[in-house]
């Protein structure tokens, strides 16, 4: 099994994160923010990534962040290497009235560019700026290459989590083992 751990504690949060990219899309999480946590169950359920989340802090921006930072370093070190994975992943999914689409690669070099056309500030307990910099510190703490863009939609809710969605989609095929590869998915030997 392909399993990942990361804790981080600071004055502000105190997070414990653990990934398994062989699971069934079991999540555990309880970061208090409800539509936080609407979004990590979803992105586990459809990336079929077992993700456990003990989290708490003094701020939302700072616990969404830190959940940011712990998810990516528990998936990279999971992922370790690389040897005998996808590496690339996509995804274009469709809810109600919106379309987005994700494209990844995780490629050890950080790049995001990130549209989601949310219209509102806030989106149920969140502020729309803090879904933003989750997604931009997850790429950055990953350190993958992550393209996300809702197409069109007319709720700020169903734009997020269609996003979400194509994201996980992406991850569970760039994380995926090929049976016909034997060694780093990369030209050059290394990611």
């Amino acid at each position: 099994m392909r399993i990942g751990k990361y804790s981080r504690q600071t004055k502000e949060t105190k997070i414990s994160m653990n990934v398994n990219l062989d699971g069934t899309g079991i999540i555990k999480t309880s970061t208090g923010i409800k539509y936080f946590d609407h979004l990590l169950k979803t992105l586990g359920t459809h990336s079929l990534i077992d993700i456990t989340i003990i989290a708490q802090g003094d701020l939302k921006h700072h616990l969404i962040e830190d959940v940011a930072i712990c998810l990516g370093q528990a998936l990279r070190n999971a992922i370790g290497e690389g040897l005998g994975i996808n590496r690339f992943g996509y995804a274009i999914v469709p809810m109600d009235c919106s379309l987005a689409f994700t494209a990844i690669d995780l490629v050890k070099r950080p790049y995001h560019k990130i549209d989601l056309k949310i219209s509102g500030e806030t989106i149920e307990d969140m502020m729309q700026e803090d879904i933003i910099h989750f997604l931009e510190t997850l790429a950055s703490s990953l350190q993958v290459n992550m393209h996300i863009w809702v197409q069109y939609g007319d709720n700020d809710h169903h734009k997020v989590e269609a996003a979400f969605k194509s994201l996980a989609l992406s991850l569970k095929e760039a994380v995926a083992v090929n049976p016909r590869r034997v060694d780093i998915p990369s030209a050059k030997g290394a990611m």
